[in-house]
């Protein structure tokens, strides 16, 4: 993992997907997703104190009448100015809003972290991509069913869309 440009505030946004109680309980690989949570919660403090805006994205199964138990995001997550967005596929673009909330706000850059790592992680990010945004990877804050799987998608595919970080690594450019 190689350490990004700082990050612009005014032109980057964190993108977590699926943090929700019943997707953050599964046995993951190769972290929990509580670990996932925390380290996804102090990102989010950062991007909120630096006025970078933060999109939390939560699945919603299409054609029933109720969610499943747990289909909110994880309590406390969400905090007042954070954009929400529920999709009714694995990618968080298809069919809603995403792009418009985030080109309203100038975003260019797009950061990355969430449960699953090669699922809806993965499948955002090549939407991100074709759209045009720059991808930075959060690797410690995403996790997936098996290590075999999130290490694919962080070792083989991620580093052809955009850069592989850890969240030590995520810093803001001042001025």
């Amino acid at each position: 993992m190689t350490a990004p440009d700082a990050l612009d505030p005014a032109r980057s946004a964190l993108v977590l997907v699926d943090l929700m109680d019943r997707i953050v309980a599964l046995p993951l690989e190769p972290r929990k997703g509580t670990e996932v949570l925390s380290t996804a919660e102090e990102l989010a403090k950062a991007f909120r104190s630096a006025g970078a805006p933060v999109v939390l994205v939560r699945v919603e199964r299409p054609g029933v009448t109720e969610q499943p138990p747990g289909s909110g995001l994880v309590p406390g997550l969400a905090h007042e100015g954070d954009l929400q967005v529920v999709k009714r596929t694995v990618g968080a673009f298809q069919g809603t809003d995403l792009d418009g909330l985030l080109s309203a706000r100038g975003v260019r850059t797009v950061v990355l972290g969430g449960i699953a790592t090669n699922l809806g992680v993965e499948s955002t990010a090549r939407a991100a991509g074709d759209l045009g945004y720059d991808l930075v990877f959060v690797e410690d804050a995403m996790s997936a069913l098996t290590a075999a799987e999130h290490e694919a998608s962080v070792r083989l595919d991620f580093p052809r869309l955009g850069t592989v970080v850890s969240a030590s690594q995520v810093r803001f450019a001042t001025g």
